[in-house]
């Protein structure tokens, strides 16, 4: 599992890597055509939306990976690490439970409810359910690393057992 974690670390990290420089990319041609041609991009102000929505989603998810978020670790902070171990189950079962009933069930009833009604962007013309398929993904992904970080716990559990 270790391995698998690591390529999808990567994956993950490039792919935010990918999107802020598109970002930047983005706003910086936004500018360029607005102040200095003149003639501003009517498509770059969507692309910046749609890219920051991914990067926020998807930097969520990262941030979990490396226990970025502030909530988990104040916690089980005050207890001993066999209590934090024994807490971080119950923890990451209410992740696990959040982002699979909102991101992943949600989210694809959303996604699937905009491309039946074929709603689409006013710029791109880009169907939303594909700008909303962010939502399963990273839900995926955050019970992915939650899975992840319960087995890490249950391996250190039972060294702690068995020392």
């Amino acid at each position: 599992m270790d391995a698998i974690v690591k390529v999808v670390d990567k994956v993950l990290a490039w792919t935010l890597i990918v999107f802020v420089s598109g970002i930047v990319i983005d706003v910086t041609w936004q500018v360029f055509t607005r102040f200095i041609m003149d003639d501003p991009s009517s498509m770059t102000e969507e692309i910046a939306n749609f890219l920051l929505i991914w990067t926020s989603l998807l930097g969520s998810a990262y941030a979990l990976r490396v226990k970025a978020h502030l909530g988990i670790d104040i916690l089980t902070s005050k207890f001993n690490e066999k209590k934090q171990l024994k807490w971080e189950f119950v923890i990451y079962t209410f992740v696990i439970f959040f982002a699979a009933l909102v991101l992943v069930w949600g989210g694809s009833r959303l996604v699937g409810i905009t491309l039946k009604l074929n709603q689409v962007s006013a710029a791109l013309q880009l169907k939303m359910g594909y700008v909303y398929m962010i939502l399963p993904i990273t839900g995926l992904l955050i019970i992915f690393y939650s899975i992840f970080f319960m087995v890490e716990a249950s391996r250190k559990l039972k060294g702690q057992v068995a020392a």
